[in-house]
């Protein structure tokens, strides 16, 4: 069966640090899974949101 340079590379870098693959989920969790926000919370963020101006770049004099 076939396997590309690039899958053999990441076969072996697995092999030599088997940590890798935890802290990569680690690091996910961190920045990307977040626990569900409550509707209260929801509700507050849209309530305390500022409009944003049409054209963001303008300047108002």
């Amino acid at each position: 069966m076939y396997e590309s340079d690039h899958t053999k590379f990441i076969k072996s870098l697995k092999e030599q640090n088997p940590a890798l693959e935890a802290g990569q989920q680690q690091g996910r969790a961190l920045l990307w899974d977040k626990a569900p926000a409550s509707l209260e919370e929801i509700a507050r963020a849209k309530e305390s949101a500022i409009k944003q101006q049409a054209y963001v770049y303008q300047t108002k004099l």
